[in-house]
């Protein structure tokens, strides 16, 4: 449902565009619509065909477009283990299931190292300087992807990558924050004993993969460094604006990451057929206006958002194009008045943060 005007009253929003030192840098490839999981499946190309006609449609300014190079095998191989690049080697013009949900197309192979590339891509735009912001449209979603698994739709995990070019290019510490309404078990698996990259989540649970519960915070070297609030299913945007007020951005402060890089997922949208959320395009608009926000008061404004999840070829589009406005120069802010359930599962990931961080 959409919020009537009372509901909109609720809303703190600011609205203001401002100049920009740099046009949004938007990475996408021919290549992510030629990746094919099978008729009815939900990780469609039309996700992002539908995307990029509602762009066109709704036209923003200082978007710049450009199409990315592939990975190169030794990116991969900062993330994945030999098992894993075996089996993704093997996939290569090929229709291969890999599990009872996650199928490659001929093309996949390469469309996959294209959304690795987009995502290295991303974080040296912002890193060298030539834009403070980027938004990598790709897909297949890499989120799920463990080192030596691939699973949930997801083949290479983008975001891991991402952050260790990042830190090849001289970051000391990185962000990433994961707002897909499913848990990134394969990101947290990565970053699970590091305390160089601080990995965020807000997702619905219990839920697929099944991972993410509040007490999961890291070990060894990365104690702490793992953050995640499982919410119930039925959470609103004013659910997550708390999580974000009251755990994430503290955190992050406190962490003062060099680089924020965000797993967009959409699904977490009230119109996705996968998830069982009630967020809405402005909620989104809200999580990218903190991560923007964050990085502007400690990151130098760099920011990069990486496509995950979203399934609903209406609330997709309209997040993403949301989103870009944001990084645009226009701010949203959350509505107030989160639940009790949402409140009892921050203080519970409060409580497990405790030890290591001043909550």
């Amino acid at each position: 449902m959409r919020p009537d005007g009372r509901e909109r009253a609720r809303w703190a929003t600011v609205a203001i565009f401002r100049t920009v030192s740099s046009p949004v840098l938007v990475l996408t490839h021919p290549l992510f619509l030629q990746h094919q999981p099978g008729r009815g499946h939900p990780e469609s190309p039309l996700r992002l065909s539908r995307t990029l006609e509602y762009l066109e449609q709704h036209r923003l300014p200082a978007l710049e477009f450009r199409v990315p190079r592939l990975a190169r095998a030794d990116e991969i191989a900062r993330v994945h283990g030999p098992e894993l690049l075996e089996e993704f080697g093997n996939i290569a013009g090929a229709h291969v299931a890999i599990d009872v949900d996650t199928f490659a197309s001929p093309s996949t192979h390469d469309a996959a190292l294209a959304a690795a590339g987009a995502a290295i891509e991303a974080v040296e735009a912002v890193l060298t300087g030539t834009h403070r912001t980027a938004f990598a449209l790709v897909r297949p979603p890499g989120h799920h992807a463990e080192p030596n698994r691939m699973m949930g739709f997801c083949f290479i995990n983008n975001a891991a990558v991402a952050a260790e070019a990042a830190r090849t290019l001289g970051a000391a510490r990185v962000l990433i924050l994961d707002w897909d309404v499913h848990h990134g078990n394969g990101t947290q698996a990565v970053f699970w004993e590091r305390g160089d990259v601080l990995y965020q989540s807000v997702h619905q649970y219990p839920f697929y993969p099944g991972t993410g519960a509040s007490h999961e915070t890291g070990e060894r070297a990365g104690a702490g460094y793992t953050v995640n609030v499982p919410f119930p299913a039925g959470r609103t945007d004013a659910d997550l604006g708390a999580a974000f007020h009251e755990l994430f951005l503290p955190v992050a402060h406190a962490f003062r990451p060099d680089l924020v890089i965000v797993s967009a997922g959409f699904d977490a949208h009230e119109d996705d057929p996968l998830g069982g959320m009630l967020c809405t395009e402005r909620g989104f608009a809200a999580m990218c206006s903190a991560m923007k926000s964050l990085a502007e008061e400690v990151a130098g404004g760099r920011l990069v958002l990486l496509l995950e999840g979203g399934y609903s070829l209406v609330g997709l589009p309209r997040s993403v194009h949301a989103c870009l406005e944001v990084m645009g120069g226009r701010r949203d802010e959350f509505p107030r008045g989160a639940s009790r359930e949402a409140q009892q599962v921050i203080e519970a990931s409060r409580e497990a943060l405790k030890p290591f961080w001043k909550l």
